[in-house]
């Protein structure tokens, strides 16, 4: 059974502040089956509430809070969300992956949080941006460099766009990386940064070749910024990667 199509909550964070239950019905309306929280800890049981009487799944969180709050009760709400995958979205300096002390520092703070999450029966997960590509280590990239001192059960979410950005061959890197990827978001637009986004099929990614190199992967929307009306946005994405699945 194909995996739901999922959108990253932050691509509408703005709208969420306002009325997140609404927000989380339009996404439903448009079709997608799947969300992902960026902020767990915000009222845990009425967003799976609302999720559960929508029929959407959550099937992974983001969880910056485990960064600056205690960790078990920000995997309390994780449970009560009912996540089995938690993602660190950056907080981590971007120095730290250009030298391998640094690259050492960050996988001893993802290893230590991925041993905690596993007492809940969750695997921890890391989200690139751009300056986890740029940079070369020992003449790979630095999120390679650092997948080699992960623990087995960390896995990674690739943010297709910004590594394209930060000067990937997208698809090469997700074969590279193979199993270790369990997510992907998908995003489209120009390929430069402070730039907005756009719906998918309407920028210069080669998202078809992205999805096709990592297939077993969670296929999650996100829009950081966007010109166009947001649900006009996800709603077109919807389509062109519903179509994709059919071709």
């Amino acid at each position: 059974m194909a995996k739901p199509l999922g959108v990253q909550l932050y691509t509408v964070r703005d709208q969420v502040k306002v009325d997140r239950d609404e927000v989380l019905r339009r996404i439903a309306d448009i079709g997608y089956g799947a969300v992902e929280a960026y902020d767990p800890t915000d009222d845990p049981k009425g967003f799976r509430r609302t999720a559960d009487e929508l029929g959407l799944t959550v099937p992974s969180t983001h969880a910056y809070a485990l960064l600056s709050q205690e960790p078990d009760a920000v995997l309390d709400a994780i449970a009560t969300v009912g996540a089995d995958l938690v993602i660190i979205p950056g907080g981590i300096p971007e120095e730290d992956f250009t030298t391998r002390d640094g690259l050492d520092r960050t996988a001893d703070l993802l290893n230590g949080l991925a041993e905690h999450a596993g007492r809940y029966g969750m695997r921890l997960g890391y989200h690139n941006h751009w300056w986890e590509i740029e940079p070369k280590i020992d003449g790979v990239h630095a999120i390679e460099a650092l997948a080699e001192l992960l623990a087995p059960g960390v896995f990674l979410e690739i943010d297709t766009y910004w590594a394209a950005v930060g000067g990937a061959d997208v698809p090469a890197l997700l074969g590279r990386l193979g199993d270790r990827v369990l997510a992907l978001h998908v995003k489209d637009g120009p390929g430069v940064k402070g730039q907005a986004h756009t719906a998918l099929g309407e920028g210069v990614m080669p998202v078809p070749d992205f999805l096709a190199a990592a297939p077993g992967a969670l296929r999650i929307v996100e829009l950081d910024n966007c010109d166009t009306d947001i649900y006009e946005a996800l709603a077109k994405s919807h389509a062109y990667l519903t179509e994709l699945e059919r071709a």
